[in-house]
């Protein structure tokens, strides 16, 4: 009696319906969720997972609503077209690590909200134009590890909100000009482990928002210039693994705004100081992994807003003062792992800007040039690696976290240069020989040694040609001159102080004395002497005979030219030697009217001798 009210209140129909829809929501979610038999499903994220059943198609009965379906390491050979045409919703879609070799046109046309589509390790050799038709608002696409040769024109030209595109590791050996067409908001470029010779620059400059470009393991030698243009919007260029790059052309960065560079492990001797010059909102350089033994002074100093350089694993072996000189900014420096002995507190602007200091698995010498080092080693972050010393003996493998805040008088100090010998020197050699001239000094660090010439011009270890400073110090002039005759001044230095050494050079001309035996008239000390005047400049026996040397080849000439004449005129026959001339004579302007007689003279008679 009381149950039949209670069914018939207002609240019990609410309850009622509640339940009703409860269980139908149930219902539709267990069919719309009945997943494939081999693969695994998650409502909640409205995913699918396919991986490694050994599929050769899409499986039947996907939830109509997903938004991730994995088939990736299966044995997928071929997309149709239509595929995928009951999965509009999804958002991603994986096809990676399949066999995967043709792409029929219109395979993606129903895909319209596919965000990210993954094609990575698959067998397609060539990606004609369409085949990515149908996906307005796809961002990411992986076709990296692929076998594909060549990227047609317009290959991707639907893709015009793509912002990622992988491609690396493929047999790519040419780019289309036109290749890039369509992606217009591509912002990420990954190029790795291709045959290209040499940068697309045709195509990459259809990437006008391109903002990361990545090439990996590429085998071109030269980056040539303008290699990058169009690209104002290019923030970072990674250059990776490149064994045969051995320059940058100076002007192959121009046009570019980087803010992130990194050249790593390639074949650069020198850091290519011309190319980055321009580059003023540079903060971070990575050089490391190239054969780069030394960062000169004050050639850095455009890059106005560097924060960090980072050179490791390479041949450096001196950083010069004021390497960093002019960098505000510069709060982080990463040298590790090179043959690197000491680093002077003058490499930097200002040590109080500098944070990060790097310099494990170095070959330091603990000596006064890194005392400032110690001073501040509660206030640097090494890293987590602490430099270690590797000389003098007594502090040898001790990190600097060791040392004590009293330093010992034998720690940390350096020995002034000292030229031992200081005994003047001459040397003596003839024009066209190989001159010596040595000079050894001793100190603590070991001083460098270059020599100023008699022109006031510095010969080190660097200067190339006839002078060339050996590295026990000794300076070596091949074909020497006269004019290299003068005092040489060695100088011997190291931080603590520098010492020197005058050497005189004196080269003869070997045939001076020959030329003024015999010809003693030609004499210079004529023109140089007070008494040149005073005394006969030429001697008479020695004129006659010059005389007699001229005067004879010029009779002789002279002879025959007259017999040569005198036989031409005879083969003429006989000469007529008489001449008759008419010839009107002048007269006055009067007498112009006045009548001449005809007998008046108006020929006369020559005889020619």
């Amino acid at each position: 009696m009381v149950a039949g009210p209670f069914l018939d209140s207002p609240f019990s129909r609410v309850c009622w319906l509640l339940v009703f829809f409860i269980t139908l929501e149930v219902l539709l979610t267990g069919s719309s969720w009945s997943c494939p038999s081999r693969c695994n499903c998650s409502s909640q994220d409205r995913s699918v997972f396919c991986i490694r059943q050994h599929l050769t198609t899409v499986p039947g009965g996907i939830p109509p609503d997903a938004e991730l379906l994995d088939l990736s390491k299966n044995r997928l050979r071929t997309l149709q077209q239509g595929m995928f045409s009951r999965l509009q919703p999804l958002k991603e879609l994986d096809l990676s690590e399949n066999i995967i070799s043709n792409i029929e046109p219109g395979a993606f046309n129903s895909l319209k909200k596919l965000m990210i589509l993954r094609l990575k390790s698959n067998q397609l050799k060539i990606v004609p134009p369409g085949i990515f038709t149908g996906l307005p608002n796809l961002t990411v696409l992986d076709i990296s590890e692929n076998k594909i040769v060549i990227f047609l024109d317009h290959s991707f030209k639907d893709l015009f909100n793509l912002r990622r595109l992988e491609a690396g590791d493929n047999h790519l050996v040419f780019i289309s000009p036109q290749a890039f067409s369509g992606l217009v908001r591509l912002q990420q470029l990954t190029l790795e482990k291709c045959n290209l010779t040499g940068v697309p620059q045709l195509a990459l400059a259809q990437l006008q928002n391109l903002v990361e470009l990545r090439f990996r393991v590429l085998n071109i030698s030269v980056l040539h210039n303008y290699a990058f243009q169009r690209l104002h919007r290019l923030n970072l260029l990674e250059i990776n693994r490149w064994p045969f790059l051995t320059m940058l052309e100076p002007r192959s960065l121009f046009g570019l705004n980087l803010t992130s560079l990194s050249i790593t492990k390639c074949n650069l001797s020198t850091v290519p100081y011309e190319a980055l010059r321009h580059l003023v909102y540079l903060r971070y350089l990575d050089l490391s992994h190239n054969p780069i033994s030394m960062i000169h002074g004050k050639r850095l100093r455009d890059l106005l807003h560097l924060q960090e350089f980072h050179l490791t694993g390479g041949r450096l072996a001196t950083i010069a003062t004021s390497a960093f000189q002019g960098l505000n900014y510069f709060r982080l420096l990463n040298v590790s792992g090179n043959a690197l002995r000491t680093l002077e507190e003058g490499v930097f602007h200002s040590v109080g800007n500098l944070e990060i200091l790097r310099l494990d698995r170095n070959p330091l010498a603990c000596d006064c040039r890194l005392l400032w080092i110690i001073r501040r080693r509660r206030r640097l972050n090494f890293g987590g690696q602490q430099p270690t010393c590797a000389s003098p003996t007594m502090v040898k493998g001790k990190v600097f976290k060791d040392f004590s805040d009293v330093l010992l008088p034998s720690h940390f100090t350096c020995r002034k240069s000292k030229i031992p010998d200081k005994t003047p020197r001459q040397v003596s050699v003839e024009e066209g020989g190989k001159a010596t001239l040595s000079c050894k000094g001793e100190g603590d660090p070991h001083p460098t040694i270059y020599w100023v010439s008699p022109h006031n011009i510095r010969l080190d270890s660097r200067h190339k040609g006839r002078m060339r400073v050996l590295a026990d110090g000794t300076l070596v002039i091949d074909y020497a001159l006269v004019q290299d005759s003068g005092a040489y001044q060695c100088v011997a230095s190291n931080v603590a102080g520098n010492d020197t050494l005058m050497v005189h050079l004196r080269v003869s001309n070997p045939y001076a004395q020959f030329s003024n035996d015999s010809f003693p008239f030609f004499n210079s000390s004529i023109f140089n002497s007070s008494e040149a005047f005073q005394t006969p400049l030429i001697n008479v026996g020695t004129l006659v005979g010059v005389l007699a040397m001229g005067f004879l080849p010029f009779l002789s000439s002279v002879t025959v030219c007259f017999i040569f004449i005198f036989f031409w005129s005879k083969s003429k026959g006989k000469v007529k030697h008489h001449a008759t001339f008419e010839f009107v004579p002048h007269y006055p302007q009067e007498s112009w009217n006045k009548p001449r007689s005809s007998g008046s003279g108006s020929k006369f008679a020559m005889k020619l001798m």
